[in-house]
């Protein structure tokens, strides 16, 4: 079992940044694909970024140049760090965990999610 806790979501405007942190308890993270996710209001869970254990990463199109996901091994946490905020990122934001290998861009091959933190980017 994994558990996941994300933290960092807050209120912004429109240009700002901020960074989401998830931690991991469990299993041995480090041989863990994570990956953020996020759902609007109306709108299906959508694919943001993932980091393979095998170290490579990729990003959605919306979130590219803009974002970077990055994992410490050592504390056990996955972070996301968010530039350029648009008032279209505004939505919960998910971080996931999958003993499988490589880039998964698809929510059903996670096992592990954690409960969310709301990011809001006010233009």
């Amino acid at each position: 079992q994994v558990q996941l806790v994300e933290s960092g979501g807050a209120l912004v405007q429109a240009g700002g940044s901020l960074r989401l942190s998830c931690a991991a308890s469990g299993r041995t993270f480090s041989r863990y694909t994570m990956a953020w996710f996020r759902q609007a209001p109306g709108t299906e869970r959508e694919f943001v970024a993932a980091d393979s254990w095998i170290d490579t990463t990729d990003y959605a199109d919306s979130v590219k140049g803009r974002f970077t996901i990055s994992r410490d091994n050592a504390k056990n946490t996955l972070y996301l760090q968010m530039n350029s905020l648009k008032p279209e990122d505004t939505a919960v934001y998910y971080c996931a965990a999958s003993a499988r290998v490589g880039i998964l861009p698809h929510t059903e091959l996670y096992a592990y999610w954690g409960q969310g933190t709301q990011v809001t980017v006010s233009s």
